[in-house]
């Protein structure tokens, strides 16, 4: 057999290409921008000039370099593009339109997913990394008006330990950052959330670097929770398929074949 590309690759079998954000925060196993968090191979791109500060402020100017870093990932051969910040659904339809290969941005992207398993007076929430930047303009880029009313909001941007270790920090010199204060935030958040909106049944975790609290929101809360990590599994398994060997067992299914 023969095999032929139009592109040089540097690497190989990567089926899932992550853009990352230029800034500088801790990558811990969980988080997205760690690849040990995935049980397949997955190639990262930075996004140049694409800070935490631009992209809480919706900045449009950024999605050629956008489109440029998705357009590396797929010369290298990857089958999928997503990305590490829910934000990034502002520039979700461009990249669709014109990268060429499925494109899933942003965690956002689930809640059209999510709003089927629950009751019609039912909830969902979402933590995220500022409720100040996940305003309606986000939101209408994945949400109908009428799923907008059942969105219930809880932002990590004042929470100390949180915004010194992922959105303070300029230099790597200023990280400051301990899992067992920020994991409590986080689910402070959560339990802050549903306590204040009991129709809340599912939970969401907007930004790229909760996935790894995830299990003690969950432990705390009850409720199903949602994430980065659940929407790359996800997208992997569709692409990927998983190869099944036909059952023979004791003859039992011959009738079928």
């Amino acid at each position: 057999m023969t095999c032929r590309s139009k592109f040089a690759y540097t690497g190989h079998g990567e089926p899932i290409g992550i853009m990352l954000l230029d800034t500088c925060q801790p990558y811990i196993p969980g988080d997205v921008g760690n690849a040990a968090t995935y049980n397949f191979p997955v190639r990262f791109q930075k996004v140049p000039g694409l800070t935490v500060e631009r992209i809480f402020n919706h900045d449009l100017t950024l999605k050629e370099a956008v489109y440029e870093a998705a357009v590396e990932l797929k010369k290298n051969g990857v089958s999928a593009v997503t990305g590490d910040c829910g934000f990034l659904i502002i520039y979700q339809r461009y990249l669709a339109n014109r990268l060429g290969l499925p494109v899933f941005l942003s965690s956002l992207l689930q809640i059209s997913f999510m709003q089927h398993l629950i009751p019609d007076d039912g909830k969902i929430g979402i933590i995220t990394a500022s409720a100040k930047a996940l305003d309606d303009s986000v939101l209408r880029l994945c949400c109908s008006d009428d799923l907008m009313g059942r969105l219930a909001i809880q932002g990590l941007e004042n929470s100390p330990h949180f915004a010194a270790a992922f959105l303070k920090a300029k230099t790597p010199e200023d990280i400051r950052f301990e899992y067992e204060k920020v994991e409590e935030e986080v689910v402070a958040a959560a339990l802050n959330l549903v306590e204040e909106d009991p129709k809340v049944n599912l939970l969401l975790l907007e930004c790229s670097v909760l996935p790894p609290y995830g299990d003690a929101v969950q432990r705390a809360t009850g409720l199903p929770v949602f994430d980065f990590v659940t929407m790359i599994n996800y997208v992997y398994g569709a692409m990927v398929k998983q190869r099944f060997d036909r059952f023979d067992g004791g003859n039992i299914l011959k009738s079928w074949w």
